[in-house]
């Protein structure tokens, strides 16, 4: 479930520079025409609702084409105790989609995980960018395959509000503060922080970081090779303390507002902000609104730039892997690894891809395409940082990295302060590291 409501994450980091992009793939793309009847094939992932009735269809395309039967089992947020326990009892899943890279690697560290290889690792090489790729790389070894990914680098607005205050979507950092100083000035509040969710707020430290640090640094931040107090680090807190705790640019009491409920504080009835920074999936909740209409009324535009820094994405996503190493197992692995696959989901709606095979003219709208193209386009893609640290630092409710930044959006604590408190949260979360 690329919506982080209640992650789980544990130490890692599968963390790779984007390249390449989209055009035919080849004739590895699909998974083979083999005949499957009587083999039956189990598919755990965390969907249910429209979510699971989407991914149904892909399902019924692969018993179509291969006559194999396939069972789905929703996991819902607890889908990796659902999956120790089938693996503690000796009957996991053939394939499960897991949207944590770090219960991934630990799953590979049990041997529990199977290698990619034959049609389901060609499908992949022939149809994903090094990046993804690099993604579904644990220790050299190809195990996963990002089926649905998020663009988690976008901030949402009213465009009845930007076009009353006169501003444009801005591009740069400066240019954010600009735009949010007009809009003050017009009557309207800027930005809905939606800081009762923690998650929210190490996504907002994860795009301004990226920006600010560069991938490379990116990367060493999220594995503690290097510390929490670095000048990087310090940079980036101050830039979010600056932007914040400037008067007016904040709607009411931001640790106290959900995320579901800033969506609707900017995008309801009874707006009270402009703006809302959160992911793609956003889209998807501003329709169930009723309000206003993606792509018209309600826009996005990427994170800014900082300093010059070219584009880059944060991204999460559910990744499938194969628990069972069997040709209905692997011959699943290789057809959601394919464009068709792929162009079932996106025809539905609710969905991005990262497969470069995939037309993007299949997606229903063009906000949805722009989304998508970004993720696939990105000079630099890295995945989720919290999801990369041990679970006590960075996944759940009461992790330190979510705590300690709602402290700091609730109160003036000096940005070299609050680098201290994390960097000691790190050396324990992170077992001396």
């Amino acid at each position: 479930m690329i919506r982080r409501w209640v992650p789980l994450a544990v130490a890692t980091a599968v963390l790779a520079t984007a390249a390449g992009c989209g055009g035919d793939a080849g004739p590895t793309s699909g998974a083979p025409d083999a005949n499957l009847a009587g083999k039956t094939v189990e598919v755990a992932a965390t969907w249910s609702g429209a979510e699971q009735a989407n991914f149904q269809a892909v399902l019924d395309a692969f018993a179509a084409k291969t006559g194999a039967t396939v069972k789905y089992t929703s996991g819902g947020n607890d889908l990796p105790v659902l999956l120790n326990s089938r693996i503690a009892g000796g009957s996991p899943p053939d394939v499960a989609l897991i949207s944590q890279p770090g219960v991934v690697a630990e799953f590979v560290k049990r041997g529990a995980i199977k290698p990619l290889t034959g049609d389901a690792a060609a499908a992949i090489k022939a149809n994903y960018s090094s990046a993804w790729q690099e993604l579904g790389t644990v220790n050299g070894q190809l195990y996963g395959v990002y089926f649905k990914v998020a663009n988690k680098s976008v901030i949402w607005y009213r465009v009845d509000s930007f076009a009353d205050a006169g501003v444009q979507p801005p591009k740069t950092w400066d240019e954010l503060k600009t735009v949010s100083a007009a809009l003050a000035d017009s009557g309207v509040t800027p930005m809905v922080a939606a800081g009762g969710d923690g998650w929210v707020l190490t996504d907002w430290f994860e795009n301004t970081y990226l920006r600010v640090a560069g991938p490379e640094m990116y990367d060493k931040l999220a594995r503690h090779e290097i510390p929490w107090t670095d000048p990087s680090v310090v940079k980036t807190l101050t830039l979010l303390a600056d932007y914040w705790r400037t008067p007016r640019f904040l709607a009411g009491n931001p640790t106290q507002t959900a995320f579901t409920q800033a969506i609707a504080d900017v995008f309801g009835k009874s707006p009270k902000g402009a703006m809302l920074f959160e992911g793609d999936f956003v889209a998807s909740e501003i329709n169930k609104l009723g309000e206003l209409k993606v792509g018209e009324s309600a826009k996005f535009f990427n994170w800014p730039s900082i300093d010059g820094s070219k584009p880059a994405v944060v991204t999460a996503g559910d990744q499938a892997v194969a628990f069972k190493d069997t040709p209905e197992a692997n011959a699943l692995m290789a057809f959601l690894a394919s464009p068709e696959a792929a162009k079932i989901m996106a025809a539905k709606g609710g969905f991005i891809s990262a497969n470069s095979g995939l037309d993007v003219a299949t997606y229903a709208d063009d906000t949805t395409r722009e989304l998508a193209e970004a993720v696939v386009k990105a000079e630099s893609l890295r995945f989720d940082l919290s999801d990369l640290t041990p679970q006590t630092f960075g996944g759940g409710t009461s992790a330190h990295l979510w705590v300690l930044l709602q402290d700091f959006l609730a109160k003036p604590i000096a940005p070299e302060a609050l680098a201290q408190q994390l960097e000691a949260a790190a050396k324990k979360d992170f077992g001396g590291n």
